[in-house]
């Protein structure tokens, strides 16, 4: 206890320590808020709730970390994670994801479990259970005497992680299978009368989140470390996410991200290293009964 309050004593003898850690929140919650735009498009369009979605970044992250083992420029092991991860996304999607569009929610989210345990213990199979990371070899700038610091690596994937969330945003806004997808999210039978190949536009959305999330994953390893069982954690932070921001809405979602990273920061300096992710799963729980308090009102208002 005398430590907890000496914790909540220091961000306020010492303000600096607040914007460290929010910096240090935002740096990270970019990374959240790219594996969470890649769920809002997977649930927004096909109404699949993708539990997997974590370790798609784990996944992604271990093709960078393998790549940088064999000499390869960590840098690049961004858009090799991309297409690696593309190509399983749409793998998974023909032979599991296409079955259970149509189906009822508790199929969806038993499939994709399915999908994400598979996945961990292959990873498990193929580089072990340590945590793994890739040291960057850039410097730390700082600021503020020395109080602040930012490592280059964290700055560089921040800025990644930006230019690729831009990317897929004009592609959305300007691409015809951008169109298409937008269509089908607002419309899917519409879609189809128009002469849209919903099924063509279902696989390409999956695999377009799967390989999101492998760059993000990418990114990841260069700024934190990654291991074969940490895509729970990941895949709740997406959750938290898109149920705050709500399907559609991009601005929220990277608000959202950059505010969860920000919180989940707050609780390692109050509560301790160990309570980062479980500052995730509370925040999880505390959306999903202000939405159902919501959805209640919103029920009493029609009766």
């Amino acid at each position: 206890m005398d430590q907890f309050l000496a914790n909540i004593s220091l961000l306020f003898e010492f303000p600096i320590v607040n914007l460290k850690i929010v910096i240090d929140g935002v740096m990270i919650g970019a990374l959240f808020a790219l594996s969470a735009y890649g769920l809002a498009l997977v649930w927004g369009v096909m109404n699949v709730k993708n539990l997997a979605q974590g370790d798609f970044v784990i996944a992604g992250g271990y093709v960078a970390w393998w790549l940088a083992n064999q000499g390869v420029h960590p840098l690049l092991g961004v858009p090799a994670a991309f297409v690696v991860l593309w190509i399983l996304g749409w793998v998974i999607y023909k032979l599991v994801i296409t079955r259970v569009i149509e189906r009822d929610l508790f199929t969806s989210l038993l499939a994709t479990f399915g999908i994400a345990i598979i996945i961990a213990q292959v990873l498990n199979l193929l580089f072990g259970s340590d945590t793994q990371s890739i040291a960057l070899k850039y410097d730390t700038l700082y600021f503020m005497d020395g109080f602040i610091d930012v490592p280059i690596a964290k700055l560089l994937g921040v800025l990644m992680a930006a230019a690729l969330a831009t990317g897929v945003i004009l592609f959305m806004k300007w691409s015809r299978m951008g169109q298409a997808i937008r269509a089908t999210a607002q419309d899917a039978r519409a879609a189809r009368v128009l002469g849209i190949n919903t099924e063509k536009v279902y696989a390409f959305t999956f695999s377009l989140n799967s390989a999101i999330c492998g760059a993000a994953g990418a990114i990841v390893v260069m700024v934190w470390v990654i291991q074969p069982f940490y895509g729970i954690t990941h895949s709740i932070r997406a959750f938290v996410i898109v149920t705050a921001a709500g399907l559609g809405n991009l601005p929220g979602v990277i608000a959202a991200g950059l505010g969860i990273g920000a919180l989940e920061q707050y609780g390692a300096h109050i509560f301790g290293i160990g309570y980062q992710q479980a500052v995730a799963v509370l925040l999880l729980l505390i959306v999903l009964l202000i939405r159902l308090v919501q959805q209640k009102r919103v029920r009493k208002s029609l009766q």
